[in-house]
């Protein structure tokens, strides 16, 4: 599936991820391929990604590591849309 990583200042990250886990007002929930369309606010966490990205130089600070190999953005709130197995988070 495609994901895209979108602040106020840049796009962070576009390309091909195998899951997305995000944290959603109603609790912390994951996306993989072929998920139902969805639309949902984010609260403060964790951005979860598995999968390889290729972060540009410019914006791989912003991004770590966890212990199962993920790669995490932290966030303080945001939206997340998924449709068509292309998941857009807007994350402040």
């Amino acid at each position: 599936m495609y994901l895209e990583i979108v602040s106020p200042e840049a796009t962070l990250f576009s390309g091909e991820v195998i899951s997305v886990t995000v944290p959603g007002i109603n609790g912390e929930f994951q996306m993989l391929q072929n998920h139902a369309p969805i639309v949902s606010l984010l609260q403060e966490g964790k951005v979860k990604v598995k999968g390889t990205m290729h972060i540009e130089e410019d914006y791989a600070s912003k991004f770590t590591k966890d212990q199962d190999g993920n790669t995490v953005l932290e966030i303080s709130s945001g939206t997340v849309e998924l449709k068509d197995n292309k998941v857009i988070v807007l994350a402040d």
